[in-house]
């Protein structure tokens, strides 16, 4: 991990081992109901101020934390457009394989990449500190695989110019 992301990881990492002291919150609405509170809304007392990590402008995260549930949404560090197009194209193939994924969102929020619910059931399942430090890996390694792509990227098309421009000389 850079020197540069070790404060910005830190600080998710403390923020989301805070937010995820949930417990068993039935339904004020519905009868023999459990849903997760943060992603109906219906109950705004037992929602939490959402709170936003940012690195910058473009790299960020939204915790959103109620008293059964928390959903991380999480904005992917894209300089330039073909990060930008790698980047959808990486969380559209793990969206879409999100049954894979026990906490992993179908759709993420507008305005980023990809998201993460958890609920009090994960983490009576799970241990707190493994789904943590499964979203802070997480984080870490969609960033290298998505520069090692655009190298690889660059390399495939300075290959192919090189072979085409050949053919001129």
């Amino acid at each position: 991990m850079s020197n540069t992301l070790r404060p910005y990881l830190n600080a998710v990492r403390s923020t989301l081992t805070a937010a995820l002291c949930l417990e068993n919150f039935a339904s004020q609405i519905v009868e023999k109901h459990n849903v997760p509170e943060v992603e109906s809304g219906a109950t705004k007392e037992v929602l939490l101020n959402p709170l936003v990590v940012s690195r910058n402008e473009n790299e960020r995260v939204l915790i959103e934390s109620s008293i059964n549930s928390v959903r991380v949404s999480i904005r992917i560090k894209q300089a330039d457009d073909i990060e930008r197009i790698l980047a959808h194209k990486f969380t559209r193939f793990l969206m879409m394989r999100a049954e894979n994924f026990v906490i992993l969102r179908r759709v993420p929020i507008k305005g980023y990449d990809i998201s993460f619910l958890i609920t009090n059931f994960h983490t009576e399942q799970m241990y707190k500190h493994k789904l943590v430090d499964f979203i802070i890996e997480f984080m870490e390694e969609v960033d290298k695989e998505i520069s090692e792509m655009k190298l690889s990227l660059n390399a495939r098309a300075r290959i192919v110019a090189e072979t085409y421009l050949s053919q001129f000389v």
